[in-house]
């Protein structure tokens, strides 16, 4: 195998998403290069796709994978924080229907000011797959003082032909251009909320059915039988965790399977409910775990009173859980389908609203 070409190299892109056409620019460029940056940045956010998602999928794909390529996403609110640090003015990030001089501008001020430190060495080669790198490489040739080399690579996309608008337009169609750690971080997921004894269970599994893959049963169900019903606060931030943790586990399944949803039942922001309903001392620590984003959230009506199965309260408690539920979703802005009646209309209700993409 040949030594590295070049000391520095630079990939730039909006990674709207990180597909696999991307991963073979950047192995091209990793293979050519002593040390690589590659930078990603979209003014604005395209849908699903904010910097710090972006991050996890450079982190998951490229980060762990080359020890001497440093990946970094950012937003304009990330620039003005490493400004106002280091005292520099900010200049704004332009919009992505710019002209490419204006982009090559600020791609220039980016990296001789507020990206300088994660330059080890001169820049000598940008890589990349688009017509405008000649250009580019022009300008920041121009601007560092020496000569950085366009490195076209695969601009026909004959390795991959795809583009992120394509995916973007029909993710769950094109989910085979995205590495299964992508896929299963953006594919859609359901969550079903509501207090005890709503029907998510019931539902969850009549869903999965239905749309051919795996539904997440509720932790905290499993972890109360397991601790005979006593659970302090050090249990609550267990349950969110393991909530969590097993439905990241869920969609990384289902990604390499090819499957385009994933049903929950339920989410942190229950876990937070009971937290502050009770009064638990875990509420303030659970807050950020609530904020779980879910493509559709469906909340259960409780309009078949309480069935007990020896752990659950009371239907004043239902009542309670039901009120707090709704109010904790509104002061999140989230709109959520409200499905009632028997099974099978509950199923209906959320496949209509289910976003069919592809």
């Amino acid at each position: 195998m040949s030594p590295p070409r070049f000391k520095q190299g630079l990939v730039v892109g909006k990674f709207s998403p990180l597909h696999l056409g991307h991963e073979f620019l950047i192995e091209q460029a990793a293979q050519a290069c002593q040390h690589l940056l590659v930078l990603g940045y979209s003014q604005p956010e395209l849908p699903g796709c904010g910097r710090q998602r972006r991050q996890r999928w450079l982190d998951a794909r490229v980060n762990t994978r080359y020890a001497h390529v440093q990946a970094i996403a950012i937003d304009d609110a990330w620039v003005q924080q490493r400004c106002a640090a280091a005292g520099w003015p900010h200049s704004t990030m332009p919009p992505n229907d710019a002209d490419d001089a204006t982009h090559q501008r600020y791609l220039v001020w980016l990296l001789t000011s507020v990206l300088s430190a994660e330059f080890a060495h001169t820049l000598d080669a940008l890589f990349c797959s688009e017509p405008w790198g000649p250009a580019c490489a022009a300008m920041l040739s121009a601007s560092v003082g020496s000569l950085v080399q366009p490195m076209l690579v695969d601009v026909a996309r004959a390795a991959h032909p795809i583009s992120a608008s394509r995916i973007r337009a029909e993710p769950a169609a094109q989910a085979h251009h995205l590495a299964p750690e992508v896929w299963a971080d953006w594919l859609p997921r359901v969550v079903l909320l509501g207090g005890e004894s709503t029907g998510k269970t019931t539902l969850a599994q009549a869903l999965a059915q239905a749309l051919h893959t795996e539904w997440v049963p509720e932790f905290g169900r499993h972890w109360w039988e397991q601790r005979g019903g006593l659970l302090g606060p050090d249990d609550l931030l267990h349950i969110a965790h393991e909530q969590c943790r097993l439905e990241d586990d869920a969609a990384l399944r289902v990604a390499r399977a090819g499957g385009r949803v994933l049903v929950c039942d339920t989410s942190p922001l229950t876990t937070l409910g009971y937290a502050e309903l009770d009064n638990s001392p875990a509420a303030n620590a659970l807050r950020p775990w609530a904020m779980r984003p879910y493509a559709l959230t469906v909340l259960c009506q409780p309009d078949f009173g309480l069935v007990q199965d020896g752990t659950r309260r009371d239907l004043a408690w239902q009542q309670r859980q039901q009120a707090w539920t709704q109010q904790a979703l509104a002061e999140r802005g989230v709109q959520a389908l409200t499905v009632s009646g028997s099974v099978e209309a509950r199923v209906a209700a959320v496949l209509a609203a289910l976003p069919h993409s592809g």
